[in-house]
């Protein structure tokens, strides 16, 4: 087992687990982290938590120390460059004519880094741009290519649902989503019914998909023949919510029926 704490950086919603490394910290703390692109500023999410490994990345990084006041105040000074960072990135990608977006910059905390996230249609030879954010900063610079699905995730906004994204206000990770989901949910196949704001399929269409299989169990197959309560026809639709289904006759007549009495008849 292991002793971790869940931190997450300005930079990104996601929640990144951290060894505990000894430290007394509590959820709220501010804290210095190792990562794999250097040393970065970051919350503390969670309370202290024991983890199997299987449940974790691993090898895990550690919490190097409790964050003190020349780490805050330097990570104000790097979100304040960071500003600027972004806006000669911007500036210097439409002099050599590249077709970015961009969505953010950022510092790690002892400045060996700048990293830029932004979208594009297509790949993007940004050599020249890197070499020369290089000589106005005199740092490494990572410029990342990242989908649509992240920058929603990153800039935020409303869902369908009238609600903050999800995957801007809780959602750490993207799992994977079909159209088989909204088609087992009976969703019209519809783009603005069944699309978010990043034009990817919605990521609730996870949140109900299993009980919406468990519930169907009970159903007869959509188009099967089958005989109830001296009945006999096709199914043509369910109705999760009533417990009921449909059957269309032979003189097509429909007859709605309890999922109850089509069990009990079985």
């Amino acid at each position: 087992m292991n002793e971790v704490v869940g931190v997450k950086f300005e930079s990104s919603n996601r929640l990144y687990f951290f060894e505990r490394n000894s430290l007394d910290v509590k959820k709220g703390d501010k804290v210095v982290v190792e990562t794999e692109k250097g040393v970065q500023f970051g919350e503390v999410f969670t309370n202290v938590k024991s983890m199997e490994d299987k449940h974790l990345t691993t090898p895990l990084k550690k919490i190097i120390r409790l964050a003190n006041e020349e780490d805050i105040n330097q990570n104000a000074k790097n979100q304040k460059l960071s500003v600027k960072a972004l806006d000669d990135a911007k500036k210097n990608a439409k002099k050599l004519n590249l077709n970015m977006n961009f969505i953010g910059a950022y510092f790690t905390l002892d400045k060996n880094q700048l990293i830029y996230n932004f979208v594009a249609d297509e790949r993007i030879d940004f050599r020249e741009l890197a070499k020369k954010l290089a000589s106005i900063y005199k740092t490494r610079i990572e410029l990342r290519q990242i989908g649509v699905r992240d920058k929603a995730k990153e800039i935020g906004g409303l869902g369908p649902c009238g609600r903050f994204l999800c995957c801007n206000s809780f959602l750490t990770d993207f799992n994977s989503v079909s159209i088989n989901m909204a088609k087992n949910q009976y969703i019209a196949l519809n783009p603005s019914k069944i699309n978010g704001i990043c034009g990817r399929l919605l990521c609730c269409l996870n949140y109900e998909d299993e009980q919406y299989s468990e519930m169907k169990k009970k159903y007869p197959d959509l188009g099967s023949y089958i005989k109830v309560n001296n009945l006999s026809g096709k199914v043509v639709s369910h109705n999760l919510f009533k417990k009921t289904f449909t059957i269309e006759s032979s003189d097509k007549i429909l007859t709605e029926i309890f999922v109850e009495e089509y069990e009990s008849n079985k």
